[in-house]
């Protein structure tokens, strides 16, 4: 098992992760960048920051690339803390450790899905989802697409279907108008923000876009077939070959827990600085609080500079994480949840896919730990990943531990993982 040590590691290229890559770098620290990815640039920049429309994505990466003081650690993913200031890791050809003086935790966010019947029929995604499989050459050309849920990853997703030839049908929104109303005001605060959803609204021209608006039920034998929805307060139906639904976003926050970081309301804690509750782990974007791009980029330069120990960072970047946290703090309030979506389970709806438990089993239960013990709920492969979500919303449960590893590993690595657990505690045996 091969090992090195480094000043700082940064889990996560996304945008924070490469933000924080190039401040830390630039202070002539000596670099690691670990991505599960094939390429850096996370979702949003899918397919690499070099290829990214945003010019400010392909000005970071060209910087990267050359800066000496970066290695790249590509389709490596953590799967544990392998002692003191160390972390397990596993690729495609090995299991190593990487050491560390400061580790920046920079490991983004997953779509929210919630359970409907008909939910788990093939040909219902999720939003990010399936735009993710397009962007990577999956074929959509001619097919009846409805997209649903709540935020404006919904105009995005629908923009990029279309512009790979899918004939998008609906765009359902459960905020209310008044809530959209008060949140498009707002956008004045950002303006980059109200060009983006303007240019992507005019996008769409021609997609019905309806509020106060949710998916019933998904409707097919073995396929999907139709949607039932809810349209302002109309029952209607429509036939369709995709459903594309995401109600948000959640932080990522399984390595930070792993690591003893603390959490807060879903999303690890942070200071000014972007220092985790643990001495030497930072954290920045999604996985500290859901707030887009610009946020991550600002925290990601934030937690790079500190972490390299340069000093205070630059009033700019503060002043962008001030304004991009307001705007998140609008985007929550705009787009929170309507609680008929709790109503949408029948008893035999699955909730944990992984196990097949399914509503009505979860129903007897008061916590999330009851209903672990007694249903395996969460302890499938996606280890809750999908259902802590949800059963979240449903039921308010909130997932208490994260079992190791942190993601699904080969039988070698799981050995590699025992091998270092026993090390760091010998007389446990």
């Amino acid at each position: 098992m091969t090992h090195a040590k480094l000043d700082i590691v940064i889990v996560g290229a996304g945008p924070a992760g490469l933000a924080a890559a190039r401040s830390a770098a630039q202070s002539g620290a000596a670099v690691a960048l670990v991505d599960d990815n094939p390429r850096a640039g996370g979702q949003i920049w899918r397919g690499g920051p070099q290829h990214s429309a945003q010019p400010q994505a392909k000005e970071l990466w060209d910087q990267l690339q050359q800066m000496a003081n970066v290695q790249w650690y590509m389709q490596s993913r953590v799967l544990a803390q392998a002692g003191a200031m160390q972390l397990l890791l596993e690729s495609p050809q090995q299991t190593f450790k990487l050491g560390y003086r400061k580790l920046i935790l920079a490991t983004g966010a997953r779509e929210r899905l919630l359970p409907f019947t008909g939910w788990t029929l093939p040909g219902v995604t999720g939003a990010g989802g399936l735009q993710a499989l397009v962007k990577g050459a999956y074929p959509v050309l001619g097919k009846r697409i409805v997209v649903a849920g709540s935020g404006p990853l919904l105009l995005a997703v629908a923009a990029t279907l279309q512009q790979h030839g899918a004939q998008v049908l609906h765009i359902l929104e459960q905020s209310s108008w008044r809530k959209l109303a008060g949140f498009a005001l707002q956008l004045t605060r950002t303006p980059a923000k109200l060009r983006q959803a303007w240019q992507l609204r005019s996008q769409l021209t021609g997609v019905p876009y309806h509020a106060d608006s949710y998916v019933l039920q998904a409707q097919g034998e073995g396929q999907l077939r139709a949607v039932q929805m809810m349209v302002a307060g109309k029952i209607l139906s429509v036939e369709c070959d995709y459903l594309a639904c995401g109600y948000g976003l959640l932080p990522n926050t399984e390595l930070a827990q792993a690591l003893g970081c603390s959490i807060a309301d879903g999303a690890v804690r942070v200071d000014a600085q972007q220092r985790t509750s643990m001495q030497d782990v930072y954290c920045a974007g999604e996985g500290s609080g859901v707030g887009g791009v610009d946020l991550a980029l600002a925290e990601g330069h934030i937690a790079g500079l500190h972490a390299a120990g340069s000093g205070a960072a630059e009033r700019g970047w503060l002043a962008q994480r001030r304004i991009q946290q307001a705007f998140s703090r609008r985007l929550e309030s705009a787009f929170s949840l309507r609680p008929e979506l709790r109503r949408l389970c029948a008893p035999e709806t699955l909730v944990c896919r992984c196990e097949d438990v399914a509503y009505g089993a979860l129903q007897e239960h008061a916590s999330w730990r009851s209903a672990k013990l007694h249903t395996r709920c969460g302890m499938g492969p996606c280890q809750g990943r999908v259902c802590g979500g949800a059963t979240d919303f449903l039921f308010g449960w909130q997932p208490d531990s994260v079992r190791l590893p942190i993601s699904p590993a080969r039988v070698s690595s799981l050995i590699a993982l025992a091998n270092a657990a026993a090390a760091e505690n010998p007389c446990s045996e």
